[in-house]
């Protein structure tokens, strides 16, 4: 009966030939190549009408921060060997250096500032911002040490903690990037999140700190980095982004922007994915998010009101320049005290000494630890370490799963075929081909050049004498397809998929419009043979490969000139492919 169904859906018609590809521009406009966001894009937290279709929504959100960032699966948690050290008694808490083993050979360096009152107490992980002086800057808009100090005054065990290339943590520079780099998901975003989960690990371990009540506090890129760590570690109870939940300026240095990170998404919804937990959203009237309490802050309540818990979120703003000043510290007192010891008071900020540097600092006059990497060591590592995490999966459905979130692809691809061969998404996607109808075995064809260069292979010739159906793409940028696409922007790979993952995208597309069941046999050319290989392992569906995927060169070079997809080499690159695509007859 399934075999009959087919048959009439793809019978041959009396005369059959190719419809070629839709030519109507209003037709064929892909919002890849005309819709092109950057940080500066104004954008808009959707709508979620249960808290069910939130609960969806929110499990992407956190998967693709923890992919972007190159932590899925989440690298082994080696010994933190930490150094502790440098003790200065203050009025009410104490001031010590403190030196982490992040990764092996990867030092990070801080603060940890304790009450002296006993017992155990509430803990504040702290990232600073981009300020000169990182974790020890002290100025009227900003001052880490002052936050640090009132909070153990009044009862917070505190680490404030460097971004990478700051301070202590210098064994890589705070900006890096690369296009081998973006294939590894190797990149600042990611290892600063690592950094803040081991930062965790180190406080829940400490005997003065009571678990259950972690906070996080940070501002500017501190507070890109505490959102991003509230929404992919639940131990952080209650957490206070300052001056960066914004629907108009999404973070401006490359340590907030992951390739990948979003996709379809923006900082209110990785924000909104601490819901129902506390937190207050502050702002500032002099910077990108002076629009809080009339615009973002409404739309990330309404999250939490999906839980009943509208007022477990607050905000605050400030009339000032981008901060974290006093005012701004006032508030986050009061509320991190009223989440830690439910109180409440006026959170006024006491005078504290401001520290010399060479009493705060980890390494000064230290030298790093004699086994301590630098760049290229520790990307080496991280090549060595995530290339195993890769080869030691062996459930192929966890494999391909990785594969289809670094490729940006739904859990299910819809996609409908019309009349004249024009494919759609619905997501404004446009994928011109020419379709012959016939009988029997589908033949899809992509051809690096497009779909009239496709069109002349010989097995195009065959398959319709043989009257077989054919569906000849002409993948995104390619032949008639290409077309003017804004690149410029540096962070453009964070809010844009490339050119060669949107061209696996259609090709996914193309075969999700064959009739169900369908095994297509798919032949490809030239560089499109990698594009047509990944798409394939990422359907899980039966089609096979008219050439062999395992013949294709899988290094970095390669995949940079023919297959440049971000994350790809970390989820074991073309090997994982080929693991993929063998079960296939």
């Amino acid at each position: 009966m399934l075999a009959l169904l087919l048959a009439l859906l793809v019978q041959t018609p009396a005369t059959p030939s190719p419809s070629a590809p839709a030519s109507d521009p209003a037709s064929t406009a892909d919002r890849r190549n005309v819709q092109v966001p950057d940080t500066d894009t104004h954008v808009v937290l959707g709508d979620f009408p249960s808290k069910a279709t939130w609960e969806s929504h929110r499990a992407r959100v956190k998967q693709q921060v923890l992919t972007a960032a190159g932590l899925d699966p989440l690298p082994e948690r080696t010994p933190l060997h930490p150094q502790r050290f440098g003790k200065l008694q203050r009025d009410g808490y104490t001031v010590e250096k403190v030196l982490l083993e992040t990764w092996p050979g990867f030092f990070l360096g801080g603060n940890l500032y304790v009450p002296t009152t006993p017992g155990t107490h509430p803990a504040v992980v702290s990232p600073h911002g981009h300020w000169n002086y990182g974790r020890l800057e002290h100025q009227p808009l900003a001052s880490v040490p002052m936050r640090a100090a009132n909070l153990a005054k009044r009862g917070h065990v505190v680490l404030i903690y460097d971004m990478v290339g700051y301070n202590d943590t210098i064994q890589v520079p705070h900006a890096f990037s690369g296009r081998r780099e973006t294939l590894w998901a190797f990149g600042p975003l990611g290892l600063q999140l690592w950094n803040s989960l081991r930062v965790v690990d180190y406080v829940a371990s400490l005997p003065e700190v009571d678990a259950t009540r972690i906070g996080a506090t940070g501002a500017s890129g501190g507070g890109t980095q505490t959102f991003l760590l509230a929404a992919v570690d639940d131990r952080i109870a209650y957490a206070a982004p300052v001056n960066m939940v914004s629907a108009y300026m999404q973070g401006g240095s490359a340590c907030e922007n992951a390739p990948g990170l979003r996709l379809g998404i923006s900082n209110l919804d990785i924000a909104a994915a601490f819901a129902p937990k506390p937190m207050l959203m502050t702002s500032a009237t002099g910077d990108w998010t002076r629009r809080v309490p009339q615009e973002e802050f409404p739309a990330i309540r309404r999250i939490y009101e999906l839980y009943g818990a509208g007022d477990r979120i607050s905000t605050i703003q400030v009339d000032a320049p981008h901060n974290y000043n006093q005012a701004t510290r006032e508030a986050v007192y009061r509320f991190l005290d009223q989440q830690a010891f439910g109180r409440a008071d006026e959170g006024k900020e006491v005078s504290a000494p401001i520290e010399k540097l060479g009493d705060m600092l980890a390494l000064m006059g230290k030298p790093l630890p004699s086994h301590a990497v630098d760049y290229a060591g520790l990307f080496a590592d991280w090549r060595r370490v995530t290339t195993a995490q890769a080869e030691a999966t062996t459930d192929l459905a966890v494999l391909r799963r990785r594969l289809r979130h670094t490729l940006a692809l739904p859990d299910e691809v819809t996609a409908t075929r019309s009349s004249t061969g024009l494919i759609s998404r619905g997501q404004g996607d446009r994928v011109a081909s020419l379709w012959t109808p016939g009988r029997g075995r589908p033949l899809v064809v992509i051809h690096q050049e497009g779909s009239a260069a496709g069109s002349t292979l010989p097995e195009v010739s065959a398959a319709r004498k043989a009257k077989r159906p054919v569906l000849v793409l002409q993948v995104f940028q390619t032949g008639a397809a290409v077309a003017e696409r804004k690149r410029s922007h540096p962070h453009w790979l964070t809010f844009n998929v490339s050119d060669d993952q949107a061209r696996i995208h259609d090709i996914v597309a193309a075969l999700a419009t064959l009739p169900a069941g369908t095994s297509a046999e798919v032949v490809a050319t030239g560089h499109a043979r990698y594009w047509a290989a990944v798409a394939v392992a990422a359907t899980g569906a039966d089609h096979t490969l008219a050439f062999d995927a395992g013949s294709l060169a899988a290094d970095d070079q390669a995949l940079d000139a023919g297959c440049f997809v971000p994350g790809l080499q970390r989820v074991g690159g073309m090997r994982t492919v080929v693991r993929l695509l063998a079960p296939r007859s």
